[in-house]
């Protein structure tokens, strides 16, 4: 019998639709395969007797004549999303026992859809990390290579569906959370436009910057997920109210005449050789099916990563006030007065580069900094959306590397510095500030025979197109049929 687990989240649908299996017999192949390779860390919390319960309710539903893309398929979800009744730990000593006592949209939604939770994943702490060594639960190690890491802050939501340990998985992606371990693993990761999808039950890290999205083995995987959590949500006032098409719409379609637009400033020194390569020979393979490739311009590429390191901190040094060890999570003993007590359940309870973030982001909203800081760096914010605007007045899609290398060494001292860390994001941080949605594909490999992904970015709303760049791309390559031993 075929092994359950090297199916596509297609596939297994369709193998349960014509009854070849069951999801209860789906579910268990994953479970298996989950408790065989718990040396990768993806899970921070596991629920295989859940998940079975779910499974068979799946088998019932479907029986009674039910159907959904996603019924009765196995996923995870990362730990930064609530789950009613399951403890989610952000990847953080801080709320180590934290159980929610409602469940995030995204969650409802996807479990409303019929999909089976096995769990939650492990992440960076408070999704601050390119690495996933942040977190509180150790770090996830990449399936492709158990001593590099998946990328981050998603490493778990990325290293459980390269692993097979589930069939396709949730992320969030802030500076490129989502298209970084999806790059590292061999995947496709969609990080939506901001206001796609609702940030509802999300735990905050940056709230103009945050966005939930899929991990798919393939094109039409990815989709598929990304279909099943969209739509507007009135809890969520960042949250837009559209009829686009899904982003399945236009799976199939040729992409001749499309304009795909390569970056100029994109393609910068100190880039691997390996992932120049792999980029521009996908680049050519997109013309072979009839793009066209234009160059552009985004003038002030440069300052995106400083204007994202003082926005991402300071928002999140906001956000994370509210853990004060009095209401929730971790509260420090024996401490000698209120203040104290704020102090001392912070030190204890928040690792080195969370408290980082929080430092830099409460000096530049200090009196005195905010006007030389944070409100220049919104400015710049505008300059570089203009950028996209301007650029897509001569293109459909942009095409660009995810990341400058391939996955790199878990403690490599090399990164040890945050600065060469921060600079791993420099081709998805750009699209997080422009709120446009862009997604990773599997596309080469690197000098160590590791994956490379090639990155597209679309128009706001579009994801469709972007969706059917990517398929087309897809099917006409094998890098998506590599699979994890």
């Amino acid at each position: 019998m075929t092994d359950l687990t090297t199916l596509t989240i297609a596939e297994a649908q369709e193998a349960l639709t014509t009854k070849q299996c069951s999801s209860v017999e789906l579910t268990q192949s994953y479970i298996d395969r989950a408790q065989a390779h718990t040396s990768l860390n993806a899970f921070i919390t596991f629920e295989p007797e859940q998940a079975l319960a779910a499974a068979h309710a799946a088998d019932t539903a479907r029986a009674q004549g039910a159907s959904n893309p996603l019924l009765g398929i196995p996923v995870g979800i990362k730990d930064v999303i609530l789950t009613k009744g399951t403890r989610t730990t952000c990847g953080s000593k801080i709320l180590h026992n934290f159980i929610p006592p409602y469940s995030a949209t995204v969650t409802e939604k996807l479990l409303s859809s019929g999909a089976v939770s096995l769990g939650k994943l492990n992440m960076d702490e408070f999704a601050m990390g390119s690495s996933n060594e942040n977190s509180a639960f150790g770090a996830v190690k990449n399936p492709w290579h158990h001593e590099m890491v998946p990328g981050g802050s998603s490493g778990g939501s990325a290293a459980a569906v390269a692993g097979r340990l589930v069939a396709g998985s949730l992320g969030s992606d802030t500076g490129g959370s989502i298209r970084q371990p999806a790059a590292f693993c061999n995947l496709v990761g969609i990080k939506p436009t901001y206001g796609r999808v609702s940030r509802y039950g999300v735990i905050a890290y940056a709230s103009s910057l945050d966005q939930i999205g899929p991990f798919g083995r393939t094109t039409t995987d990815a989709a598929l997920l990304l279909d099943a959590i969209a739509g507007f949500d009135p809890k969520d006032s960042t949250s837009i109210q559209r009829n686009d098409p899904l982003s399945t719409a236009l799976i199939g379609k040729d992409i001749k005449g499309l304009k795909v637009g390569i970056p100029k400033e994109y393609f910068v020194d100190g880039m691997e050789q390996e992932v120049s390569d792999s980029i521009r020979k996908a680049i050519a393979q997109l013309e072979s099916l009839g793009a066209i490739s234009v160059e552009i311009s985004l003038p002030h590429t440069e300052a995106a990563l400083s204007v994202y390191y003082i926005i991402a901190p300071a928002e999140a040094s906001s956000n994370l006030a509210r853990y004060d060890g009095i209401r929730f999570g971790h509260r420090a003993k024996d401490t000698k007065s209120l203040a104290n007590l704020y102090a001392q359940s912070r030190s204890e309870g928040f690792g080195d580069e969370v408290k980082r973030r929080i430092i830099i982001g409460t000096y530049v909203l200090s009196s005195g900094y905010y006007d030389a800081f944070y409100a220049k760096a919104q400015k710049v914010r505008t300059l570089l959306i203009e950028d996209f605007k301007q650029a897509f007045t001569k293109c459909d899609i942009i095409a660009s590397p995810t990341t400058p290398s391939g996955p790199f060494p878990i403690n490599d001292t090399s990164k040890k510095d945050p600065l060469q860390m921060y600079l791993n994001d420099i081709f998805t941080i750009p699209v997080n500030l422009a709120g446009l949605p862009a997604l990773s594909l599997p596309c080469g490999e690197d000098k160590n025979k590791l994956p490379v992904g090639l990155q597209l970015i679309g128009k706001p709303w579009d994801e469709a197109r972007l969706v059917q760049a990517a398929y087309a791309y897809e099917q006409s390559t094998s890098w998506h049929k590599k699979l994890v031993k």
